[in-house]
């Protein structure tokens, strides 16, 4: 079944918002790499990154799904736009479209296996 899992937010400058994040909520990040951290309570978690080649304009929503493949022909049969096709991660894979109203979200798929 598919549920949001992960909230990704593009931010300027990382170490301010881990710290923003941590003293406002308790919350502990683990680095990906220089641009981005994330949460990894197993819940929802939420991701910062500070990449400019790669943050979005706005708030990321990101839906865990069972079947990528599948996910994506059904995400273009329903009218959708991929906007980044799919991209392996540290922990997965996934792709960003466009739906109908014109909001960016991603859907993606845990792969333990993904570097």
């Amino acid at each position: 079944m598919a549920r949001l899992t992960y909230l990704e937010l593009p931010v300027s400058d990382l170490a301010s918002a881990k710290a923003f994040y941590a003293a406002a909520f308790d919350w502990d990040f683990t680095d990906f790499g220089p641009s981005y951290a994330a949460t990894t309570s197993g819940d929802t978690d939420i991701g910062l990154d500070a990449d400019p080649a790669e943050k979005t304009a706005a708030a990321l929503p990101v839906i865990e799904v069972d079947d990528l493949e599948a996910c994506e022909a059904k995400v273009r049969a329903a009218g959708g736009v991929i906007t980044v096709p799919i991209f392996a991660f540290p922990g997965g894979r996934r792709f960003h479209f466009r739906d109908s109203a014109g909001h960016e979200l991603s859907a993606m798929v845990v792969d333990p296996d993904q570097p």
